[in-house]
């Protein structure tokens, strides 16, 4: 392979890599893991089993990556989860 192939992939390989985002739910002292596994249902399309893994992911580690997408698809599913009161950003 020459260098300007290998060069080419990389390239490539970086934008596939850097066109996918993620949203990160945050631990919190108010809202209920009931709550947070309803509005994970909502919002991101989780099964029951997805949402509870993940809440407790966010009660014991402090932060859960619960959706990687594009950020098109992405926004409005991080807005749901704020306006109900998660914190939540999409890195």
């Amino acid at each position: 392979m020459s260098t300007k192939e290998k060069t080419s992939e990389e390239v490539l390989l970086q934008e596939a890599v850097s066109t996918q985002n993620e949203i990160v739910v945050y631990n919190d002292d108010v809202n209920t893991f009931d709550h947070v596994i309803e509005t994970l249902i909502y919002a991101c399309d989780h099964t029951a089993e997805q949402a509870e893994q993940c809440s407790l992911i966010v009660h014991y580690n402090g932060k859960c990556t619960v959706k990687t997408g594009d950020y098109d698809d992405l926004k409005p599913r991080c807005s749901m989860l704020l306006e109900a009161g998660l914190s939540a950003e999409i890195v």
